[in-house]
C-alpha cells in the first residue's frame, strides 16, 4: 500500500526518485473505497486447480476482491463437472454488461494449433476487443499472453524445437517498473509451452515495454504504456507439484518429455520438487492489483476509457 504524506514535504520528491509510491493527502482524502472486481477467464483444463491458485495471490493482499469466474460458451470443459461450471461459472454474453476493475486471461492447452484453429478463437477476440472499454487493467497468462499480443498488435508466435519446461532464473529488465517492485534482480519463474514470440517483433511497437526476460526462456513480462495490457508467458501462478503433474501425464502418455529443468534436486523426479518462485508470484499478482487496478482505476467503473496509445496496430 502507499505510504500518505503532506503534499509539499520534502520528502516526497526524494522517495519518489528511488521509486516508493507515495500519495498526497488530497488524492487520498477524494479516494473512496470498494471491493476491487475482477474477472478470471479460465481456459486451463484443470478448472478447480486453476481458480484454486489465482485465487490464493489474488486474496494476498489488503484490498478486498470479488472473483467473476468465466468460461468460453464455445467449448465444453472435459475435466471439469458440467455441475462445477454452471454453479461457478459465467459466459462471455452474462458479463458483457458488466464494467471490471481487472481481468486474467489463462493460459490454454491449444498452443500449438494456429490461433484460428482454435474453437473458440474468435469468442476470445470478442471478449478482448471488449475489455479495452469494460476492463480498466488485463493480465494474459502464456497462451493468453501470445493470443493477447497476436489480437492486439499482430505478433506471431514462433514454435520451439523442444518444449521450455521447467523453473527458469529471469532477470529484470526495467528496474523502475512498478509491476517488478520488490523483485530480486534475478528471480526464478515456472514456464510450460511449445512457443514463444521475439524480442525484435515487440521491440517494432512503441507501445510495448519489455519489463523481464531470460536468456534461456526468452521475454516473461511485456506492459503497455499505461499497463492497461500486460503480457506474462510464464505461470508464477503454478503450484508446487503443478510442473510435476504435467511431468508424469506426459510420461504415462509415451511422450517425448524431458525432466523439467531446475526443479526436482539432482533432476531425479522421485524426489520432492523445489518451490523457488512464490515470493515473486505474490508480489507480481499484489503489485497489478495496487498499482494497476487499486491506484488507477475510476471508482465508478462505468468511466473506464479506452486509450488508444495502450494499442498501436
Amino acid at each position: 500500500m502507499p505510504i500518505k504524506i503532506p503534499s509539499n514535504l520534502p520528502a516526497k520528491a526524494i522517495l519518489e526518485k528511488e521509486n516508493i509510491f507515495t500519495m498526497d493527502e488530497g488524492r487520498a482524502y477524494a479516494q473512496d473505497i470498494r471491493p476491487l472486481k475482477i474477472a478470471l477467464v479460465n481456459l486451463m483444463p484443470t478448472k478447480i486447480n486453476t481458480e484454486t491458485q489465482f485465487s490464493r495471490l489474488l486474496g494476498n493482499t489488503p484490498l478486498q476482491v470479488e472473483l467473476d469466474l468465466v468460461q468460453m460458451s464455445s467449448h465444453i470443459s472435459k475435466n471439469t463437472s458440467k455441475e462445477h461450471m454452471i454453479s461457478f461459472y459465467k459466459t462471455f454474453d452474462e458479463i458483457k454488461n458488466n464494467f471490471y476493475d481487472g481481468m486474467i486471461i489463462t493460459g490454454a492447452p491449444v498452443e500449438q494449433l494456429e490461433f484460428e484453429e482454435v474453437e473458440y478463437w474468435d469468442e476470445i477476440c470478442t471478449l478482448m476487443a471488449w475489455s479495452k472499454k469494460n476492463v480498466h487493467s488485463t493480465m494474459h497468462i502464456c497462451w493468453g499472453a501470445q493470443a493477447g499480443l497476436h489480437y492486439h498488435y499482430g505478433i506471431k508466435k514462433v514454435p520451439l524445437e523442444k518444449k521450455l519446461f521447467g523453473v527458469y532464473p529471469h532477470r529484470v529488465i526495467d528496474e523502475k517498473s512498478m509491476l517488478l517492485r520488490g523483485f530480486d534482480p534475478i528471480f526464478n519463474a515456472p514456464q510450460s509451452r511449445h512457443t514463444t514470440f521475439l524480442e525484435k517483433d515487440i521491440l517494432e511497437h512503441h507501445s510495448l515495454n519489455i519489463l523481464a526476460m531470460s536468456d534461456e526462456a526468452g521475454i516473461y513480462i511485456v506492459k503497455t504504456k499505461g499497463g492497461r495490457q500486460i503480457f506474462v508467458t510464464g505461470h508464477s501462478e503454478y503450484d508446487k507439484d503443478t510442473l510435476k503433474s504435467e511431468f508424469m501425464r506426459d510420461k504415462e502418455q509415451g511422450l517425448d518429455i524431458d525432466v523439467p529443468k531446475n526443479y526436482f534436486p539432482d533432476d531425479d523426479y522421485s524426489k520432492e520438487p523445489m518451490l523457488t518462485w512464490r515470493s515473486h508470484a505474490n508480489l507480481l499478482f499484489s503489485n497489478w492489483l495496487n498499482y494497476f487496478v487499486y491506484q488507477t482505476t475510476p471508482f465508478a467503473l462505468d468511466n473506464i476509457k479506452f486509450e488508444k496509445s495502450d494499442e498501436d496496430n
